[in-house]
């Protein structure tokens, strides 16, 4: 496995920045490290369980398959179920990010990937209860459709930055 220089400069900033937090106020620094072990703990069982689905999804779709179920020559079919996929997923951004390398690696497309991701963190079917519960059932509605229909946008925005 390959390192990055990337990797190594953010572990690097990381540490440096913990040393002068402990430099700074010892107790506080140990009480906020804790403070991230615990949030981890909480945060581990469920990005095992998400990594393990994704591995097992992956193991059983060939690089052919995921490129004409996700691939660029996937077409507006692609594109589309991605979106719904990703409207009715429930996975937290620090999670959504790795699958969607893995996606990419996998033989996906850029455009269905963008279009996943975007509608993962935008629209919520879900947590849909929840919003109607808060903001009212006309509200709710109003910002999920808009939601879903800002998300190809940015997935075809996102396509057309990285192609520049």
């Amino acid at each position: 496995m390959e390192i990055s220089l990337n990797v190594i400069l953010l572990y690097a900033f990381t540490l440096g920045a913990l040393v002068i937090s402990a430099l700074k106020d010892r107790k506080k620094t140990i009480r906020a490290v804790l403070k991230g072990l615990k949030a981890l703990n909480n945060i581990l069982p469920q990005f095992i369980t998400v990594l393990v689905i994704v591995s097992i999804v992956l193991s059983l779709f060939d690089e052919a398959l995921m490129s004409r179920i996700l691939g660029e020559d996937s077409g507006v079919f692609g594109i589309i179920g991605a979106g719904l996929v990703g409207s009715i997923t429930l996975i937290p951004g620090f999670i959504a990010f790795p699958v969607a390398s893995e996606l990419l690696r996998s033989g996906a497309g850029l455009v269905p990937v963008a279009t996943f991701i975007s509608t993962l963190m935008m629209v919520g079917v879900v947590t849909l209860p929840m919003e109607i519960k808060f903001l009212g059932k006309r509200a709710a509605f109003i910002r999920n459709c808009l939601a879903f229909g800002f998300s190809f946008l940015a997935a075809f925005f996102v396509s057309w930055v990285v192609n520049l």
